[in-house]
């Protein structure tokens, strides 16, 4: 039987994708804040495109939950409601305690090695949305020394919108924001080197609670 129509052409890596990446760096970046709205005609015209793959890259950016779209209010950067907050945050527990449990696990010295100089690269920087990166990429590299493709991959389906989240935090406060951060990652890449399950899983809680507090405008001391 001929497999002619049972699928649809491949398609590959379209302007659209550039646009969404654009954009997402320019959420990133502090450039749309959360609320900020977005509109087709401005963006299509800032980068110099049509608005069909605006309108695509704004689909995309949706499924990450980065943006909002709404008939009646357009599309709007995601701005994290307290349940959003507490749902985010929940789930991201549940796989970072996992994480952690395979770090301790199975990775090896040298992964541990890798985490380490993720979180000392955070020391001299003096940009906060540069450290909201740093933030992530050390996270990226825990669930990565893990060694659980799909626990990876569910990470991958949340850390937009933990990016956002911290993003969020910073914009409420960054006091005394770029000296505990490369502290609190110290103290984690720390806890894991131990091999100690329980007091790693107290202090990835604790770095988490930190940032909720403040989102939740509790700076209450763990």
């Amino acid at each position: 039987m001929s497999d002619q129509g049972k699928v649809s052409p491949a398609r590959r890596r379209g302007l659209s994708d550039e646009v969404a990446d654009r954009i997402r760096e320019a959420i990133f970046s502090g450039a749309y804040a959360p609320g900020s709205q977005l509109r087709e005609v401005e963006l299509s015209a800032v980068m110099d495109v049509s608005r069909g793959p605006v309108r695509e890259a704004l689909r995309v950016l949706e499924r990450e939950g980065l943006v909002h779209c709404a008939w009646h209010r357009g599309t709007t950067v995601t701005a994290l409601s307290p349940g959003d907050v507490a749902e985010l945050d929940s789930l991201r527990g549940a796989l970072e305690d996992l994480a952690v449990r395979q770090v301790i696990t199975h990775a090896s010295d040298e992964d541990l090695a890798s985490l380490a100089k993720a979180a000392e690269v955070m020391k001299p920087v003096t940009d906060v949305h540069e450290m909201v990166r740093l933030d992530i990429a050390f996270h990226d590299a825990v669930f990565a020394a893990a060694g659980h493709q799909r626990l990876a991959d569910a990470w991958d389906g949340i850390r937009c919108q933990v990016h956002l989240f911290l993003l969020t935090r910073i914009n409420l406060s960054i006091e005394g924001y770029l000296g505990c951060i490369p502290r609190e990652h110290h103290a984690l890449v720390t806890a894991l080197r131990s091999r100690d399950t329980e007091t790693a899983l107290r202090h990835f809680a604790a770095h988490r609670r930190h940032a909720v507090d403040v989102v939740a405008g509790s700076t209450a001391p763990d």
